[in-house]
């Protein structure tokens, strides 16, 4: 298949996620009460618009974006159905529905991936390979296995993400703390098992029998661990352990999707789908945590100004909190900017 196909699915998935988000303010909307003056898809100039009943539904030029734009979102208004005048509950819930969304699509997303695995992996250890290292480290069968360089371990992923971060960082020593027989076991200077210059685990973990009742949990705990990734990379952008390169924006996202895909689809055309639905599911978890940001412009921020309303029984001065937004929408565009250029730099050089 050719590039083309592959950048247009990188496209359309990168859309989708936009669309699910704004689908989840655009219905908690309608049924609060609040009007919709348009639903959008992209940015730009608009390609296509038809109105029905209050709303405009347009899709624009650039897909990198879109908006459900409220009466009185950013601003006084008289009219009874705005935003700033339903009960701020209500309101809540509208901001925090297009993270929900995306959340929940990337739930269901793991839950088709998980689906096909013929069982579940523990974070319980069941044995070692020959000669293993982490045998020598004081890991025991049986043992249960809770942090690893302070990093808490939920599933099998998260051990990889630990310990691929520590020899990122040219640490192989580091602390292990697992459950053994219900009590709490620290085994200092845990030695990362490493073979040819990679992470190689050389210990083997439990099975866990695969029903429905697993199914729903481990899909749930593998979106989970995806949250904790999210959270932990923004932290190591905001501290500078991790740096403006090991970033993506809109064109870093499409090219990612339309990669992984490719490289699936050279395998087979079902591990095609399972890198495209791998990649769906981690764009959309990772849109859901950042616009939970608290941050000028996103959801997160525009929860904060509700949060203070029902702490206060009183609204911030709409006027300021439009001038905040304005200065938030701004710098993100200008962040999306750099991004995108980097994005680009980086396609073009391969890097």
């Amino acid at each position: 298949m050719s590039t083309v196909f592959y950048i247009l699915i990188g496209v359309f998935g990168f859309a989708l996620m936009i669309f699910l988000h704004e689908l989840g303010h655009f219905i908690s909307a309608k049924l609060s009460g609040v009007r919709v003056n348009e639903f959008a898809i992209g940015m730009g100039p608009k390609i296509l618009k038809f109105q029905k009943g209050e709303t405009l539904y347009s899709v624009r030029l650039l897909p990198i974006g879109g908006f459900c734009s409220m009466e009185g979102e950013d601003g006084e208004s008289d009219d009874p159905k705005a935003f700033h005048r339903a009960k701020v509950w209500k309101r809540i819930i509208i901001l925090v529905m297009g993270a929900v969304m995306n959340l929940l699509f990337g739930f269901i997303l793991m839950m088709v991936i998980q689906g096909q695995a013929p069982i579940f992996t523990s974070t319980t250890v069941s044995g070692f390979a020959e000669h293993s290292v982490s045998a020598q480290s004081g890991l025991e069968v049986g043992d249960r296995l809770l942090k690893a360089d302070g990093y808490s371990i939920l599933t099998t992923r998260d051990v990889d993400f630990a310990f691929g971060l520590a020899y990122q960082e040219q640490r192989t020593l580091i602390d292990v703390v697992v459950n053994r027989n219900g009590e709490t076991v620290t085994l200092k200077n845990f030695r990362i098992p490493i073979r040819g210059g990679m992470i190689d685990p050389d210990f083997w973990v439990a099975p866990i029998e695969k029903n429905v009742f697993t199914l729903i949990g481990q899909s749930f705990k593998e979106t989970v661990s995806m949250v904790k990734l999210v959270w932990v990379s923004l932290h190591g952008m905001i501290t500078g352990r991790f740096g403006l390169n090991e970033m993506a924006g809109p064109v870093g996202a499409v090219d990612m999707v339309s990669q992984a895909t490719s490289a699936g689809m050279q395998q087979s055309f079902l591990e095609g789908m399972n890198m495209l639905i791998r990649m769906l599911a981690m764009i959309s978890i990772n849109l859901g945590v950042m616009n939970l940001l608290p941050l000028p412009a996103l959801d997160g921020g525009r929860l904060v100004f509700q949060v203070i309303e029902l702490i206060f029984r009183k609204p911030f001065p709409r006027k300021y909190e439009g001038y905040v937004h304005g200065a938030g929408f701004a710098l993100l565009m200008l962040l999306t900017v750099v991004l995108t250029f980097n994005d680009i730099v980086r396609i073009v050089t391969g890097g």
